[in-house]
């Protein structure tokens, strides 16, 4: 089981990066923040300060069509915001 799934690469998380030096992740649903700051301390080779989590609820729509009506959802995703020493940083475009 991966803790780590992908970085979030978004405009508010790239601002939030080149200012606070906090990068986010989508994470594992079932990972807490000890694992996900030890995760990204072994993949990264950085220390930690602080680790926020988020958990998105999964959007629930309905379309109606000629053959009647249609359900859908989303899937649940946990992000995590992570807070760097000073001076320390991640470069997400060449790990990719």
């Amino acid at each position: 089981m991966s803790i780590l799934k992908k970085p979030i690469i978004t405009e508010k998380a790239t601002m939030q990066s080149e200012l606070l030096n906090a990068y986010a992740f989508e994470v594992c649903t079932k990972a807490n923040k000890v694992e996900i700051k030890k995760a990204v301390e072994a993949a990264y080779g950085v220390s930690v300060e602080k680790v926020r989590t988020i958990n998105v609820r999964p959007d629930r729509k309905t379309k109606f069509t000629k053959t009647g009506v249609q359900h859908g959802k989303t899937n649940a995703v946990k992000k995590a915001i992570v807070q760097l020493a000073e001076g320390e940083t991640i470069d997400l475009y060449t790990n990719m």
